[in-house]
């Protein structure tokens, strides 16, 4: 007896997989920013840059003090070793600042010192860094110009003002000089110092793997001494600064310098301490676009 055919529908030949059709998953839908994702991105910021708040905050905090100490030491006439008794007020010499800042020849002078020290730094910071890098490179090269050198580097600028008006035919010449001189031996030294650092395996390492003596400055020992010769750039703009205000003072005719000292002349304490401010926050400035530059083009060390 022979088993009875099976019945067979035509349902049995589809696959499992086609038996239900498959879900259509929803459009999707873009959610608005709440409240809260701003909240959690703002602490994210916070958290980032929480060493930069911190520090301007106390940086605003100090000069507030300063600020205020400096108000009451003039307003009580406080004398205690140090006499205040003449010294301007913060708002007085506000009062001078605003006045200051309408009149153009306040502002003549302020460029006019601007100029000077870009063209005397500059001067000094396109001779001495590469002089720097020589004088490490070549020994020979060491040995003739660091005597000397080291002869005129503890020269101050007061003293070269003399000489310089002897040297440049016009007084603007001779304070750019002694601007020049002010900047470049700390750009000189410093960079010396950075290749005196150069680690001389990675010399070494670049010679064995057939750099020229180009290539080798150009990949070792130029990336290698960058810092210290980011160094010695912003402290010579400082001294180039010190330099600067010294010449205007003894020989200068304009200038920020000259503006200082002729206050100082015809009894106006509260232009005294504006020249002084000025000079500051001049320095400062310069000193910070320094520094930005050398991170530009250090991006490695802004990651630390």
């Amino acid at each position: 007896m022979s088993s009875p055919a099976l019945v067979r529908h035509p349902e049995d030949n589809m696959p499992a997989t086609a038996a239900l059709p498959e879900a259509v998953p929803p459009p999707a839908t873009t959610t608005p920013a709440t409240p809260s994702s701003f909240g959690t991105l703002a602490l994210r910021w916070y958290r980032l840059n929480q060493g930069r708040l911190r520090a301007t905050a106390i940086g605003v905090i100090s000069l507030l003090a300063f600020l205020l100490v400096w108000h009451l030491l003039t307003t009580y006439r406080v004398v205690f070793f140090v006499r205040f008794t003449n010294v301007p007020s913060p708002l007085a010499v506000y009062a001078s600042f605003t006045k200051a800042i309408h009149d153009p020849h306040f502002l003549m002078h302020v460029v006019l010192s601007c100029r000077r020290i870009f063209i005397g730094f500059s001067l000094a910071a396109i001779v001495g860094v590469p002089l720097g890098l020589v004088m490490g490179r070549f020994k020979l090269v060491h040995e003739v110009v660091f005597p000397v050198a080291e002869v005129l580097r503890p020269i101050p600028a007061i003293a070269w003002v003399p000489m310089a008006i002897m040297l440049w035919p016009t007084n603007e010449q001779s304070i750019v000089f002694i601007t020049f001189l002010g900047s470049f031996f700390p750009i000189l030294v410093n960079t010396l110092h950075g290749m005196s650092l150069v680690d001389p395996v990675l010399v070494r390492a670049a010679q064995c793997l057939g750099a020229r003596e180009r290539a080798i400055f150009r990949e070792v020992y130029f990336p290698a001494s960058l810092p210290h010769i980011f160094t010695g750039l912003t402290v010579g703009m400082g001294v180039a600064w010190v330099s600067l205000i010294a010449a205007e003072m003894i020989s200068g005719q304009y200038g920020i310098g000259y503006f200082t000292w002729e206050a100082y002349s015809l009894v106006q304490y509260a232009d005294i301490a504006l020249g002084m401010i000025a000079i500051g926050v001049l320095g400062l400035g310069s000193s910070v676009l320094i520094r930005g530059a050398g991170h530009l083009v250090m991006p490695w060390r802004s990651t630390r």
